[in-house]
């Protein structure tokens, strides 16, 4: 088993980096049905875009890695403890390396291990079987997506469903809701893997599984095939779209799995995954541990993936600005209209934000863009930083926070994904700014606008969570909550409820 480590290497580095062929036929399809220049089919070209990069320079196509979750079958005998040692030593290499951003952070005292191991991560689940080979598949689901999975517990009420009972109806409406509620917080159009039955741990546990299923397969039990079915077709009509802007296609593919569960227990749980559909595996030889082959890769060719242009071009007006900015500038800005950010942005997540409440900003943020990010940064021989993938955070977990820290230092752009609510937005009306969407997952995209990292602050909180002040060029995104009371993100919210209403009515009965 010599081989073995290198093997696993290769795994997280091309599971990173190089979308699988059945997930970029989904997208291709997704560019397909979308018309041509509007925000959800220019976002899906800059997806398309991204992935191109990510593969070209072997680096990560979201900056978001996520939790390193394994799933290893192995023959009786295998020595598992010495597989797990290999494992979690390519987990380290490769964030060292920068194919995976450090993202294990410790539960009690908020301290990242800055190599992605720690108590619980990776994720490494083995299942021994008869077969004189090892085979492993790899799942990297970022925070994003993993925020949005959900569990419902049958009866319930569901918003703008009614009752879902105990029965495939009620699982029906579960499924529904569960595309609706994620909005394009888990970077739409997403992928969901569907568990019915179990306890709570086991739904969830065989809801992820069921994301290990390629793309284009079809269920082997004919009810869940024709819920499959019915789920692709419907869940398209909520016209969330990409990333919440609005669109034909919200859903690229769903997977669903039924276990035997208890009387008084009938769980419904769902693992929504984002567009960037991070899943790879390998078989390995058991002596040697080198790769023999590589699974979901059928040599079919992908057609359609190519970019036709970015969000830069999404029709509407488009306003270039120079940080920082000022306040007049800012309520000229109306939802729908690209913006091209030009000089210095801070980027800031969950520790930033808590800090700021109480303390002071150790840089004058006054008219200044804050970038909900936390990109994976490389330091070279002479300790310059440089950034490796900085595409944006969702958004929603700053909303306790947002408005008070825009009114505190003065803040005129924030940027991230997925939106905000009605506090912000009632923020961003009294106080002069706007809430900028950009392209949640294209990391490459967004890095490659970055020209010079400046400086950083709060290494303490770790790379992902401190303080970077990035110069930036040609930054663009588009305008979703502005200085005057408008959210595109309660616009899209209200009219997919509107349209999940008309599917209430029982199906499958």
């Amino acid at each position: 088993m010599k081989d073995f480590k290198d093997s696993m290497y290769q795994l997280i580095v091309e599971t990173s980096t190089n979308l699988p062929p059945d997930v970029r036929r989904a997208i291709a399809r997704a560019k397909l049905a979308e018309e041509v220049g509007t925000r959800a089919s220019l976002a899906l070209s800059t997806i398309a875009e991204n992935i191109q990069m990510a593969e070209q320079d072997q680096l990560p196509i979201c900056q978001d890695t996520g939790m390193p979750t394994f799933f290893v079958r192995c023959p009786v005998g295998a020595n598992q403890i010495e597989m797990k040692r290999m494992i979690r030593e390519a987990v380290a290499e490769a964030t060292r390396r920068g194919k995976l951003r450090p993202n294990s952070v410790d539960s009690i005292t908020g301290a990242n291990s800055g190599d992605n191991l720690g108590p619980g991560t990776p994720v490494i689940h083995f299942e021994q079987w008869e077969k004189d080979e090892i085979e492993v598949k790899l799942l990297l689901k970022g925070g994003g997506c993993e925020n949005k999975n959900i569990q419902y517990s049958l009866p319930t009420e569901l918003e703008g469903l009614g009752r879902a009972g105990r029965d495939l109806d009620g699982v029906r409406k579960c499924i529904l809701h569960a595309v609706y509620q994620a909005q394009g917080q888990g970077c739409s159009a997403g992928f969901i893997g569907v568990g019915i039955g179990g306890d709570r741990t086991t739904g969830y546990e065989l809801a992820k599984e069921q994301l290990l299923r390629p793309v284009d397969d079809v269920n082997p039990v004919p009810e869940l095939a024709k819920l499959e079915s019915y789920i692709m077709e419907t869940a398209n009509r909520l016209e969330i779209g990409t990333m919440g802007f609005g669109g034909r296609v919200t859903l690229l593919g769903c997977k669903i799995g039924a276990a035997n569960r208890l009387p008084a227990s009938f769980f419904v749980s769902v693992a929504y995954n984002c567009w960037a559909f991070r899943r790879l595996g390998v078989v390995v030889d058991p002596r040697t541990g080198a790769i023999t082959r590589w699974l979901y890769r059928d040599g079919r060719p992908v057609e359609g993936l190519e970019s036709e242009g970015s969000i830069a071009g999404t029709e509407g007006r488009r306003v270039v600005l120079q940080a920082p900015i000022s306040e007049e500038q800012i309520r000229s800005l109306k939802v729908g209209d690209v913006v091209i950010i030009n000089g210095l942005i801070h980027t800031g997540r969950d520790a930033l934000h808590k800090y700021l409440i109480d303390h002071d900003s150790p840089v004058d943020l006054r008219g200044g863009v804050l970038y909900h990010c936390g990109p994976v940064m490389l330091q070279d021989e002479h300790g310059e930083w440089h950034v490796k993938a900085a595409g944006p955070t969702t958004s929603s977990r700053e909303e306790p926070y947002q408005a008070d820290i825009i009114k505190k230092f003065g803040i005129r752009a924030v940027i991230g994904k997925g939106g905000m609510g009605p506090k912000t937005l009632a923020a961003l009306k009294e106080h002069g700014a706007v809430y900028l969407n950009a392209v949640g997952g294209a990391a490459q995209y967004y890095a490659k606008c970055v020209k010079k990292v400046v400086g950083v602050d709060f290494m303490e909180f770790g790379i992902p969570e401190a303080m970077w002040h990035l110069e930036v060029e040609g930054f663009a995104a588009i305008v979703t909550m502005d200085s005057h009371g408008n959210s595109l993100h309660a616009e899209v919210q209200q009219h997919s409820l509107a349209k999940l209403a008309e599917l209430a009515e029982p199906v499958f009965v």
